[in-house]
Order: structure tokens, then sequence, then C-alpha cells
């Protein structure tokens, strides 16, 4: 952190020649669009294969992974909107800001998406919460609300641990369709992930922005970032 700190201070020149707001505002636009790209044509190639009458316990077992993969959607969506009220108004407030309504609005589609299917497969899509707890990633040093920075290694945690619930919950699904759907998803969690560390390596941090070949329990300390 210390060693961020002294980074920062030049980071908004650096900006400005290798990446200014605007460049990472398009990136984000960008991850946007590549995230909802076959989505809807996948939900329709799953409404022609969807288990019938004669396989209910498939349904059942698909509806109750893809309400788990919800809850990590409703999670990421309210994450992103309480701490976008504690970024500040700087350049680095303000880049972060709009990497966050990016991912944001793919978590929504995402959620409207799953909650779709879930009610197609026959079963209630679980309701959001007013709020989530995630002291556990702050009292893991993975993130925190007190600076721009940390708030972003907060969502870096998240979307880490969204792409590795994706990668383990998709195999335990039933229906080949919904697999698919479900690899695309956790392909876009990655996506987001890979973002947030592009904007670190664009603010004078030396990383690597795709630091390991997979995203997985067994890598996942080496793509979060520590306070």
């Amino acid at each position: 952190m210390d060693q961020e700190r002294k980074l920062l201070p030049d980071a908004t020149a650096r900006c400005t020649k290798r990446w200014s707001r605007r460049d990472m505002l398009k990136t984000g636009a960008f991850v946007g669009a590549a995230g909802a790209i076959g989505i809807p044509a996948i939900v329709k190639r799953v409404d022609a294969a969807m288990p019938t009458a004669a396989m209910p316990n498939v349904a059942m077992n698909d509806a109750k992974v893809l309400n788990g993969a919800l809850f990590y959607e409703h999670q990421a969506i309210w994450a992103y909107g309480f701490a976008a009220g504690k970024l500040t108004s700087t350049t680095v407030g303000k880049a972060v800001l709009a990497i966050a309504l990016a991912n944001q609005a793919d978590h929504k589609k995402h959620r409207d998406t799953l909650a779709a299917v879930i009610t197609q497969l026959g079963g209630i899509p679980t309701a959001a919460q007013k709020q989530y707890d995630v002291s556990a990633y702050l009292k893991a040093g993975e993130g925190a609300l007190d600076s721009d920075v940390n708030i972003a290694k907060l969502a870096l945690a998240l979307e880490t641990d969204a792409a590795i619930a994706y990668g383990r919950e998709i195999a335990k699904l039933k229906t080949p369709a919904l697999v698919t759907a479900g690899a695309s998803i956790g392909a876009t969690e990655a996506s987001h992930a890979t973002l947030i560390r592009s904007a670190f390596k664009a603010l004078g941090v030396d990383l690597a922005v795709v630091p390991a070949s997979f995203v997985s329990a067994d890598t996942r300390s080496a793509w979060v970032l520590k306070v």
C-alpha cells in the first residue's frame, strides 16, 4: 500500500499519456458489451432445450445451481452501488467509478438472464438482500472503503471470487445449454478482474494484468491485491 501511495501522486500524468480516464471508460464499455454478446441467444437455445416435465429433478437441480450464481450477481450489484458513493471526485476516483458502472451493468444483465432461466425451470429466483456482508474481505485485507485504490481492490476480490464460483458451479449443471451460458458469464467475471488489474497497471503499479493462466481457488492469491 505504501508503494502504491508513492506512485499515485504521479499517476494522473501517467494516465494522461498512457491511459486516460476516457480510455479507461472505453475499455469498461467494451468489457460490458463483450459480456452481453451471445447471452440472449443462449437463453433462446436454453428455452428450446429446457428439461421436460419428465425430468423434474434436472430442472430442480439446475434452478438451484443458478440461484447460487444469482446470489453473486445480487452481491456484486449491491457492492458496486455501495462503494460508488464512497469514491472521490479525483481522476482516480472517476476512473474507478467508470469501470464500476460498466461492470455493474454486466451484473444486472446477468441477474436478469439468470432470473428468467430460473423461472423457466419452474424455480423461484432468489431475491436481492438489502445489504451484503463483505467484512471477511476487509478483515483479510483484500480491499477497504477508505480510498479509491482500496475500493478497487475490494471489487477485484469480489470479481475474482465470482469467476471462481462460476467455474466451480457450472460443472453441477445438467442442461448443456446452461453450461454454455454459465461459462459465458463466468468468462465475463474474469474479464472484470482483468480490467481492474489493468487500471492498477495504468496507475503505475508494477503487476501482471493476467497473473495466472487460470482463475481458480488455487490461483486466487495471485489475482487479488492486498491493502
